[in-house]
Order: structure tokens, then C-alpha cells, then sequence
């Protein structure tokens, strides 16, 4: 099973390798660690880990917030394989038919940015879905860029696509709220995409 972590601790010299440790403590391979920021003397890090054992996303939470300075902000479940370049694939196959940019998009976002479900929403109607979108949803207040929210049960991101007149939504149901990292990797891709499918039209 793989596992997403977002770990954020002291950025000091050996800080990394105790909860490395830690990790390797409970019976995980840490297949891959991301920086995603280091301000105000403290770091936040993504770890990508695979789980073979007994221990439950909440006991590794448990575990390791018991260390001095360590705050554990979220565990989940991730299909994205250290390694691969699922960016680079995903626009292969926008490129490939960009007149569907939209629709490729939609059904890669979840996959990519470790949510659940994504939507493309215009004048209130939802144009493309994910797998397990739900069939209507209603936008919040759309805004002018690319931002996160952390709505009663789903962490959003909402990324506009103004010259579409689309709004693409990305919805994590567990896990930690889309930090700025993320939003700012999705909003390029986003980008990258929209750009693709106009020339196609």
C-alpha cells in the first residue's frame, strides 16, 4: 500500500533522518520525500512511503507526532509511484488529442494531486468528470486564480481556466487541505493543457 504523509518538523540539521527513522521504526519504505516549504525555522515534507505492515495510517500519526517538534498534518492513500512523470504523460496524451484536453485532464487530476475526484464546471453545469465525481456540483464563489478551500468535508482546489470559461475543481476527501506547492503544480499543468486544447479548436 502506498501512503502519503505530510510531515512538518524543526528545519534543523538530523531532523529528517529521525523521522526517517521513525518511519523505518513502524515498517515503511520511504520510496520518496518532497520539500515543500522551509520558513520560520520549521520544514513541511511530503513522504511517499510503502506500507507492508500492520500499522494503521492513525498509529503512524500517533507515532509520530510523539516526537518533540514533529506535527503530522496528514496520511493517506496515494496511486502516484515515485519515479514515474505523470505530468509529462498526461500532456503526451493532451498532445496527442487535444481537441478531448479537458476531459484527459479531469480523469488524470485525482491520480496526479492525490485527491478523489475532479470536475470542469462552466455556467453552472459540470462539462467533465472523474470516475467518481459526483454528477452536479456547485461551484464555489469563482475566483480569479487558483486557490485552495477547505469546505465541511472535502479539501478544494480551484483552479479557473478564464479564456474557457471553465472552472476545473480538484476535491480531496482525506488528507490535509492542497498545500500552495500543489495548487501551484496543478495550476501549470492546467495551464499547459488549456493552451493545447485552444489551438485544437
Amino acid at each position: 500500500m502506498l501512503l502519503r504523509l505530510r510531515v512538518s518538523l524543526p528545519d534543523r540539521p538530523g531532523g529528517l533522518g529521525q523521522v526517517a527513522k521513525a518511519l523505518g521504526a513502524l515498517g515503511a519504505d520511504i520510496l520518496q520525500v518532497t520539500v515543500l516549504e522551509r520558513e520560520a525555522g520549521r520544514a513541511v515534507d511530503d513522504f511517499t512511503v510503502s506500507w507492508p505492515g500492520p500499522v494503521t495510517a492513525a498509529e503512524a500519526r500517533e507515532r509520530l507526532s510523539a516526537m518533540p517538534g514533529v506535527r503530522v498534518e496528514g496520511v493517506w492513500a496515494t496511486k502516484e509511484v515515485p519515479g514515474s512523470a505523470p505530468d509529462y504523460d498526461l500532456l503526451m496524451h493532451v498532445a496527442a488529442e487535444p481537441s478531448r484536453g479537458f476531459a484527459t485532464l479531469v480523469d488524470a487530476l485525482p491520480a496526479l494531486c492525490g485527491a478523489e475526484w475532479s470536475v470542469a464546471v462552466a455556467d453552472g453545469a459540470v462539462r467533465h468528470a472523474s470516475l467518481a465525481a459526483p454528477a452536479e456540483f456547485e461551484l464555489p464563489e469563482p475566483p480569479p486564480r487558483a486557490i485552495c478551500v477547505d469546505a465541511k468535508e472535502v479539501r478544494l482546489m480551484l483552479l479557473p481556466v478564464l479564456a474557457a470559461g471553465l472552472h476545473v475543481v480538484v476535491a480531496r476527501a482525506e488528507g490535509p487541505v492542497f498545500h500552495r506547492a500543489e495548487v501551484e503544480r496543478a495550476a501549470r499543468i492546467v495551464d499547459v493543457v488549456s493552451k493545447l486544447a485552444a489551438r485544437a479548436s
